[in-house]
């Protein structure tokens, strides 16, 4: 059955957007419904490049969530190169260095408030326990905080 091709999501910030604005975002792999990225070495590689663009101010990360085909992250993304771009050469590097078949696109919904933003994160740490892959949200190992010390593998 073939599916319909679906247009390519522009994800340009429009400019009356303020420079720092938070988004949601998930970046899906394909196929789907496989473990692809919650395993020893996947998962601790996605989070130190997440650090790496954290602490090189390529974006702000708040939080990043991986589930096994997929990843939930808020993020604030420099005006320049631009959410595209960051996100893209962001998935790049994985998909060279560690295999890693991600969807060709990604969702991005920005979060006008703090009452957004917290009612999003609510929603990324319990998608675990709505899976049912963990029966605590606190259980689920694959979760980076940049406020947090970032676990040894990741040189905190």
């Amino acid at each position: 059955m073939d599916h319909p091709k679906r247009a390519r999501l522009p994800h340009d910030v429009p400019q009356w957007v303020p420079e720092g604005s938070f988004f949601f975002i998930t970046i899906k792999c394909q196929p789907s419904a496989h473990n692809h990225l919650c395993r020893t070495g996947i998962g601790e590689a996605l989070f130190a490049a997440a650090a790496y663009y954290h602490t090189h101010l390529l974006w702000h990360c708040r939080l990043m969530l991986l589930m096994p085909d997929h990843l939930h992250g808020i993020i604030a993304f420099p005006s320049e190169p631009g959410m595209k771009a960051t996100v893209s050469n962001w998935k790049r590097y994985l998909a060279r260095s560690h295999g890693i078949n991600w969807q060709r696109d990604f969702f991005d919904h920005r979060l006008r408030d703090h009452h957004e933003e917290g009612a999003k994160t609510d929603y990324i740490l319990k998608n675990p326990v709505r899976k049912p892959l963990c029966e605590r949200a606190e259980e689920w190992p694959w979760v980076y905080h940049p406020t947090d010390r970032l676990p040894p593998q990741l040189g905190g």
